[in-house]
């Protein structure tokens, strides 16, 4: 099947910088949007980050200006670039994507990674 696994998370001072990954894998025929959220506990997810296949890209306001998203298509990755962390970016972030997945019958089908979890503390 398909899964996501992310990685790069853990702890960042504030101000400080991570950058997260996400790698999906499996029968993938084509990926299309990818995303990130973040959850804190007690919330819901809320999208940070996405990405269109052809790399048009939009970001929340909250973190416009120091987070940016990217993919390379070829690694069927997408990254979290974390600059200027602020201790209210502490959350687990999940990956997300819209996948086709191959097969017999192809079928378009939404997924997502395990979570990382960023803690931002000095």
């Amino acid at each position: 099947q398909v899964q996501l696994v992310e990685s790069g998370g853990g702890l960042v001072q504030p101000g400080g910088s991570l950058r997260l990954s996400c790698a999906a894998s499996g029968n993938i025929f084509s990926i299309n949007a990818m995303a990130w959220f973040r959850q804190v506990p007690g919330k819901q997810p809320i999208l940070i980050a996405g990405i269109t296949s052809g790399g048009t890209t939009n970001i929340a306001d909250s973190v416009k200006g120091r987070f940016t998203i990217s993919r390379d298509n070829a690694k069927n990755t997408v990254y979290l670039q974390m600059n200027s962390v602020k201790p209210e970016d502490a959350a687990v972030y999940y990956c997300n994507a819209v996948i086709t997945v191959d097969g017999s019958t192809r079928y378009v089908e939404v997924f997502w990674g395990q979570g990382t979890q960023v803690t931002v503390s000095s």
